[in-house]
Parts: C-alpha cells; sequence; structure tokens
C-alpha cells in the first residue's frame, strides 16, 4: 500500500492523516479475535481512577493493554508487514524502528475516553514528525463511541503537561479545542499522527466494546529511544533482521499467515 500525495503532505504540514480501509476484512476479524481474547483472559488493565488518579474506579473503566508483542503472535508481526512499512517510511523517513505497541478498550456504555495529550511529552524527541503513531480501528470508531480526535498543527506547538487525576499513571494537557478534529473511521481503518500532535479519546456511550490498537515508530535518528532488548525491533535499514535479533525468530512475512492461523483457531 502506498500513501497518496495528499495524506503524505497532510501530516507533513498539520501533523496527522487518515487512511480508510487499510486493513482488509480478515485481518480486521483477526485482530478482533485477538481483543476479544485479551479481554477473556483478564490481561487488560482498568487504569481510570476515581478523580484522584490513584483509586481504582469500579462504575468507569479505560482497559489498557501493553506492551502487545509478547502476548499475541498475531499482533507481533504487524508491523512488520509490507504495508505497514511501506507507509511509515513514506511519513518519517528511513530507517525505524517499533517504538510501542499497546491497546486501549473502551467497554460499552462505561468506557471513559483518554484525556488530551502529545506523545512527546512522554518521548522527547527533538523533532516530533521523526515519530509518528500509527492507530488503528480494531471496531468502527464513531463520535459516538469515543472515536480519536486530535488537534489540526498542534505538533508546532508545546503544550503544559500534568498528571491526569482520572489515570493512574497517564499525563494530560489543555488544547485549543476548537481547533479539534474527530476521525471517525471504519474498523481495518488508520489514522497516523506525529509525536507532536495533541489527541484524545473520549467516552464510549453505545451498547458495543470499541478497541484502537496503537503502534509507535520511531526514526533511527532518534535511536537513543530504542531498547532492542524491550521488544522495540528495527523494521527498515541496516540493522533490521526481521526480528531475529530481538525475538529470535524471524518474524518479518509472517503477518498473512498469522492472520489465517487465527481465524482458523477461532472457527
Amino acid at each position: 500500500m502506498a500513501l497518496s500525495e495528499k495524506q503524505i503532505n497532510h501530516f507533513k504540514n498539520h501533523g496527522y492523516t487518515a487512511v480508510p480501509d487499510f486493513f482488509n476484512a480478515r485481518e480486521v476479524q483477526a485482530l478482533q479475535e485477538e481483543v476479544g481474547r485479551f479481554k477473556r483472559e483478564g490481561l487488560v488493565r482498568n487504569v481510570a481512577t476515581d478523580g484522584d488518579g490513584e483509586t481504582h474506579s469500579e462504575t468507569k473503566a479505560n482497559l489498557q493493554l501493553i506492551p502487545l508483542y509478547d502476548k499475541s503472535d498475531l499482533i507481533r508481526a504487524l508491523p512488520f508487514d509490507t504495508k505497514v512499512t511501506n507507509a511509515t517510511a513514506q511519513l518519517i523517513g528511513e530507517p525505524f524502528a517499533l517504538h510501542l505497541d499497546q491497546m486501549f478498550l473502551k467497554p460499552a456504555g462505561h468506557g471513559i475516553g483518554t484525556d488530551w495529550h502529545q506523545d512527546n511529552a512522554y518521548f522527547k524527541i527533538a523533532e516530533p514528525l521523526k515519530g509518528t503513531a500509527m492507530w488503528v480501528a480494531v471496531h468502527d470508531a464513531t463520535i459516538a463511541n469515543g472515536t480519536i480526535h486530535v488537534v489540526h498543527d498542534s505538533f508546532k506547538e508545546e503544550y503544559p503537561h500534568e498528571r491526569d487525576p482520572n489515570s493512574d499513571h497517564h499525563i494530560r494537557c489543555r488544547v485549543p479545542e476548537e481547533r479539534s478534529v474527530s476521525i471517525e473511521l471504519k474498523a481495518g481503518g488508520v489514522a497516523f499522527f506525529c509525536y507532536g500532535t495533541a489527541h484524545s479519546t473520549k467516552a464510549n456511550t453505545t451498547d458495543h466494546d470499541r478497541a484502537g490498537l496503537a503502534f509507535h515508530f520511531l526514526h533511527t535518528d532518534c535511536v537513543d529511544r530504542v531498547d532492542k532488548k524491550r521488544g522495540q525491533p528495527f523494521l527498515v535499514g541496516p540493522e533490521a533482521t526481521g526480528g531475529e535479533a530481538e525475538y529470535g525468530v524471524r518474524v518479518a512475512d509472517t503477518w498473512p499467515r498469522e492472520v489465517e492461523r487465527v481465524l482458523q483457531e477461532t472457527t
């Protein structure tokens, strides 16, 4: 898959871009099966608190799982797929590594959002456009179920951050909300946004769970932020080994096979 010139320019000029139908129906089904397994097996953790940053809420939920690569061979394979590496290279250049993978699941009816923040408030890379998140809509992501929102052009600014009292570890910032943009995506669509783009998700007020996967990619100009021992493989470039150096097995080119494996195991 190649991104359009319009999508690439929008990312570089405004800090984000949306790509509908990035993953096909079978890939989406496999991802949904894995997310369902994470929840059934109790792997997710509720990070929502009662407003004090410590006491975990019993009435609202923001379910997080981090990292993912060590819990799912399917998701471990996803960042190595050529459509992912091709799109990422078009946005942040080569070479690059996987920096982080995680999932947020907003349960039906009482799932709360993740407040406004800039990823670079955590990671502090010198050039925010050298890193990008790829947010994957595992289910249809709508305004009603709290899809991803971004602030147009916010990567050009730095906002003061503070601890988020509604989370046990997140930070938050105040943003010019008049510039916020909601990105609605069918399941399988993705949103790319650079490390400086302020973003948030909102509450899920619908009758169905909604999950999003987030993969963070970092240009190796920022290599001091990458640790191969922590499951952060080099995906493209002279240090890339297809996952063998980081995982002890070759992961590159296994995404299609992993999709079919998951679907066969769940039918």
